[in-house]
């Protein structure tokens, strides 16, 4: 099924423009983003094949099926709650049986999580994107070795270093276990015309390996020294360096030069979304009342271009979070929506709907 298909049979019980364009934060070259709410034909409802949600190929067009609507409002999912107070100039079309869903009737405590933990978690992106774009790692990957260093008196020397200047190479090296210490071993070189002792180096392969290479030792070599492989250090860095090339590949391209562009080094539009979230939920907690269309689009808009400094945007953020905890404490909002009173309210209309179909 489609969303041609859910209008074809009529099946829409309310669809309107949302994102931007609801917010007032819109842009000439904002995209129009649809999100709706339709009813399965009975048929289909009763049978195997329950349809939760149907989404363009884009997902820049969503519909939630009835019940999923009703499921998500209980949980305060902002998405949803969100259609409930769309602006009239963004309303495309309404049934006369969603009247009969208002906002007020859904909004809880349960707002402080879905609405401001949801931007808190928006913060600590931020503070992701911003390490990523002044600390990014060079194409070049490091190797274990660049992990490996070697006793030297009362300290440690990287490893490549050292063999450089003892004028060793990886191939005369041969390492053995230390027994009852972790990630140290004994490192023994073969200096015999022809390498006879037969040690296999350090890693098996520079570019590619993932651990140091154990070698058999003659009985009676002494090491000439101790090497210790950071593992942990260096499952970390293997760790950032796959996130921070997975995010060069996927980042919107557009959102990264604005980001760029504006030398702020912060994602603008996400935070953005930070503080209208975090507003929204004061306002929710303090008045009951759900604002979806902004009234301080300027404020947003400079945010948006880059106007302030990374590191004041999150200092007050990280204050309109202690705000929005302290108006939730005070707030007189039910600690949930009520269940059966919704469950009702689902049954009622899906029954009136099929009623007239």
């Amino acid at each position: 099924m489609t969303i041609a298909d859910l209008r074809r049979q009529n099946l829409i019980l309310f669809e309107a423009i949302s994102g931007s364009r609801a917010y007032g934060t819109n842009l000439p070259h904002s995209d129009t983003d649809l999100k709706g709410v339709f009813i399965l034909p009975e048929a289909q409802f009763f049978g195997l094949d329950y349809i939760p949600q149907i989404a363009n190929e884009t997902n820049d067009e969503v519909f939630y099926e009835l019940r999923r609507f009703v499921e998500l409002l209980l949980k305060n999912n902002p998405t949803v709650l969100e259609l409930l107070g769309t602006p009239a100039d963004c309303v495309m079309y309404k049934h006369p049986l969603f009247e009969q869903f208002q906002a007020a009737d859904f909004l809880s405590k349960l707002c402080r999580q879905s609405f401001a933990e949801y931007a808190v978690a928006q913060i600590r992106k931020a503070r992701g994107l911003n390490k990523k774009i002044n600390h990014p790692e060079p194409p070049a990957r490091k190797s274990v070795l660049d992990f490996c260093y070697v006793t030297a008196g009362a300290g440690a020397q990287p490893a490549t270093e050292w063999l450089a200047r003892q004028g060793y190479e990886t191939a005369q090296c041969g390492l053995a276990n230390v027994p009852h210490l972790t990630d140290l071993y004994a490192l023994f070189i073969d200096a015999t015309p022809g390498r006879t002792l037969g040690y296999r180096g350090l890693v098996r392969d520079a570019e590619t390996s993932q651990d140091v290479l154990l070698s058999a030792v003659p009985k009676g070599e002494e090491p000439v020294a101790y090497l210790s492989f950071n593992r942990n250090g260096y499952s970390t860095y293997c760790r950032v360096f796959r996130e921070y090339w997975e995010w060069v590949e996927k980042r919107n391209a557009e959102r990264y030069q604005n980001t760029v562009q504006h030398g702020k080094n912060y994602d603008a539009k996400n935070m953005l979304h930070v503080f209208r979230l975090l507003q929204m939920a004061e306002e929710i907690a303090e008045t009951g009342q759900l604002h979806v269309r902004r009234p301080n689009r300027e404020f947003l808009l400079q945010i948006r271009r880059g106007e302030f400094e990374y590191e004041q945007l999150v200092a007050d953020a990280d204050q309109l979070v202690t705000k929005v905890e302290v108006a939730f404490a005070n707030s007189a909002l039910p600690d949930a929506p009520d269940r059966a009173a919704a469950e009702q309210l689902l049954r009622q209309v899906r029954r009136s709907f099929y009623a007239l179909a």
